[in-house]
């Protein structure tokens, strides 16, 4: 009986093709003449695309502050979820009754999924240097010096790779499970929910669902870019931004007199230097006195009124403009600049002013006013210190140790996903369909 074509292409691939070395090199020459001709090169616009919107809407922010870096750390989690996903979730569901008919011709499932861990990585590297490439170009400033590397660039590009590669793993295994390509896009989004509601870094979870955190890739991938950001070392702006807000608000304050002595006897706040420098009486000679006189409506309104009961305040202003007096000691200086911080320090040198101290004052002031005799860089500095402080998280430390360790757990994430898949693989022959 004539051997069909079928029966002749199984036994050759039998003869030829038993090992699995060559069997993971013929599926990779396959997925890579699928990149050229069957447009799966498009998930690089994709990319391109993504990253670019998320770098505009993160850039003023990221690196900048503690929100703004964590907000950012989530934006590029879920960049690297949405690209590694979408890489392979169709790619084994809509080749299943192929992979059913060579895996009884002799396919090793482990060289198919050796083959697509191969070329998954080098499309999830693309991906992440076109992630790079964009974001810079849109205008996120990434720091310059690493930990680990010695390129912060480098570093980070590792993270999202393993993010990234991660995702795609995971995406595979559950394109193994489902079926249809139809079954495994409707799976898709809840394991895109689960991996961003749960990521344990945006939202405040219940104590139960804590736990949970430890099944997703974004828990990891959020620590990882947050810690290489040195995000517990950034101020934080929202206090800062919020007392801003209030600077015109009014608010009764009531204050003693050893209060504002203690303030304006401060010399390190700017605000007070100025108002300390302030001139009450300035330098003054005998002509400028007597010009003064001469054109003020006060003192022509009571030239008549008497000084004593022969003399008016005129008569003497005349008699004394006749001696000559106004004219040869016109230069004579009868009184010198006396600014307020002269005015303080000479009041706080008089011992009846200590029995004023305790002395309450009310006045109005709004917010900005004791911003400003306070000082205002002092005061934002403290509060962003503090509430960046009581924001300190140790899974956020920049340290080798932090970041080795998110990496090795994205690691076993990859391998994790890729044994499954290989594992369910392994029963598609057992498919009643």
């Amino acid at each position: 009986m004539a051997e069909t074509r079928f029966e002749s292409t199984k036994r050759r691939f039998m003869i030829r093709h038993r090992g699995r070395g060559a069997q993971v090199f013929i599926y990779l020459g396959k997925l890579l003449r699928m990149f050229v001709y069957q447009s799966d090169w498009k998930v690089l616009p994709m990319a391109a695309l993504i990253a670019g919107l998320v770098g505009m809407v993160v850039r003023r922010k990221f690196f900048i502050n503690m929100e703004g870096t964590v907000m950012g750390a989530f934006a590029m989690v879920c960049v690297c979820i949405w690209n590694g996903c979408f890489n392979s979730i169709q790619v084994i569901c809509r080749e299943r009754d192929v992979i059913k008919r060579e895996h009884r011709s002799g396919m090793h499932i482990s060289s198919y999924i050796t083959a697509h861990m191969l070329y998954q990585a080098l499309l999830c590297l693309m991906q992440v240097a076109v992630t790079l490439f964009v974001t810079r170009q849109v205008g996120v400033k990434y720091p310059v010096e690493g930990r680990v590397t010695s390129l912060f660039i480098v570093e980070f590009g590792i993270s999202l790779f393993l993010i990234t590669y991660a995702s795609d793993m995971m995406s595979l295994w559950v394109s193994s499970l489902a079926h249809t390509t139809t079954a495994a896009m409707t799976i898709m989004p809840f394991v895109l929910i689960f991996q961003l509601v749960f990521s344990g870094g945006m939202l405040t979870l219940p104590k139960w669902s804590k736990p949970l955190t430890y099944l997703t890739i974004s828990n990891p991938g959020l620590k990882v870019i947050a810690a290489q950001s040195d995000v517990n070392h950034q101020p934080y702006a929202t206090i800062a931004d919020l007392v801003k807000k209030m600077k015109d608000d009014r608010i009764d304050v009531t204050v003693t007199v050893g209060q504002i002595m203690d303030m304006l006897e401060s010399k390190d706040n700017k605000t007070v230097d100025m108002i300390r420098g302030q001139v009450l009486l300035p330098t003054m000679t005998l002509g400028q006195l007597k010009a003064t006189l001469d054109n003020s409506a006060t003192v022509a309104a009571h030239r008549d009124d008497p000084i004593t009961n022969h003399l008016t305040l005129g008569n003497v202003l005349d008699m004394v403009e006749a001696s000559g007096l106004w004219e040869k000691n016109k230069d004579e200086v009868i009184t010198k600049d006396t600014t307020i911080g002269d005015l303080v320090d000479l009041v706080a040198k008089n011992p009846d002013y200590q029995e004023h101290r305790d002395k309450k004052i009310d006045m109005p002031a709004t917010v900005g006013d004791l911003l400003n005799l306070v000082g205002e860089d002092k005061v934002m500095k403290f509060l962003e210190e503090k509430a960046a402080a009581a924001n300190f998280k140790a899974e956020y430390e920049y340290s080798v140790e932090n970041v080795v360790s998110y990496w090795m757990t994205l690691l076993l994430f990859i391998f994790v996903f890729a044994a499954l898949s290989t594992i369910t693989l392994e029963f598609i022959d057992k498919d009643k369909r």
